[in-house]
């Protein structure tokens, strides 16, 4: 199904972006929830580069924590 980790990233970035969408919340509102930055949002819905902390920040802010959780249960 993947063929790289770069494939899971994107896809990853690709479904955090449509969520976002979804719940109608533009990059500059996410980036003031969440305390990540506009750019690093930016990049990461562009490139799926970002740090695992920016990444559950942006997570928690969207409210998926229960897909964080089942990662770690």
């Amino acid at each position: 199904m993947f063929e790289s980790s770069e494939d899971i990233i994107m896809l990853i970035a690709k479904k955090v972006k449509e969520i976002r969408r979804i719940k109608k919340i533009s990059q500059n509102d996410l980036a003031s929830k969440s305390g990540v930055s506009f750019g690093s949002i930016k990049r990461f819905e562009c490139s799926g580069e970002i740090s695992l902390n920016s990444l559950i920040k942006i997570l928690i802010s969207l409210n998926l924590i229960d897909e964080i959780r089942s990662l770690i249960i």
